[in-house]
C-alpha cells in the first residue's frame, strides 16, 4: 500500500499534467520513450505498441518496425511509427491524413508550429509548391514538421530524430 505522502505526490503530478495544455502535451514524446532506446525498452514503455507487418525502410538503415496507438494532436488523428537502426530507436514519425479536412490541416499545423516555437525557439522554414516544412534543433534532437497539400495524399507529419552532424568530407 502506498503511503499518503506518495499518493499525494502522484495526485499532484496528475493534476499538473491534466492542467497542461492538451496540444502541448500531445506533441511531447510519450512517457518513458526516448531516442536511443531498444525495441524491448519501447515495448516496456508502450505495451500497446505493435510490430509493423511490412516495415518501411529509410536511408541510413532506418526501419519503421513498430507502430503505436494513434494520438489526437491539434484536432487530427496522428499515427506514430518508431524507426530503429543498429538496435536503437533513431526516429519517431507522427503522420496524419489531412485528406478531406476543410482547412487542409492548416489549424493543426499552426498549433504544432506554435508549440515548436515555444519548445525550441525560432524555426528554419522552407516553402515549396504544395508543401510547407519547418525544423528545429535542440541538443541531440531534430524536430521536423511538414504539411503537404497534394490532392492525392494531403498529410501532416511531425518527426523526432537523432541529430546527425557531418563534416564537409561527408557531403
Amino acid at each position: 500500500m502506498r503511503s499518503p505522502l506518495l499518493r499525494l505526490l502522484y495526485l499532484s503530478v496528475g493534476a499538473l499534467v491534466g492542467a497542461a495544455s492538451l496540444a502541448a502535451h500531445a506533441q511531447s514524446l510519450p512517457p518513458g520513450v526516448h531516442l536511443g532506446m531498444t525495441a524491448q525498452e519501447l515495448q516496456a514503455a508502450l505495451p500497446a505498441a505493435e510490430p509493423v507487418p511490412r516495415p518501411q525502410r529509410l536511408s541510413g538503415g532506418l526501419l519503421g518496425s513498430w507502430r503505436g496507438e494513434p494520438a489526437t494532436i491539434g484536432g487530427l488523428m496522428f499515427k506514430p511509427t518508431y524507426y530503429f537502426a543498429g538496435g536503437e530507436l533513431r526516429r519517431i514519425e507522427y503522420d496524419a491524413s489531412t485528406q478531406g479536412v476543410p482547412d487542409g490541416g492548416e489549424a493543426a499545423f499552426s498549433s504544432l508550429l506554435q508549440w515548436g516555437r515555444a519548445a525550441f525557439g525560432n524555426e528554419l522554414a522552407a516553402l515549396d509548391p504544395g508543401s510547407t516544412y519547418v525544423s528545429w534543433s535542440s541538443g541531440e534532437l531534430d524536430v521536423l514538421l511538414q504539411r503537404t497539400g497534394d490532392a492525392r495524399r494531403a498529410s501532416l507529419r511531425l518527426i523526432y530524430k537523432q541529430r546527425q552532424l557531418r563534416d564537409a568530407s561527408e557531403l
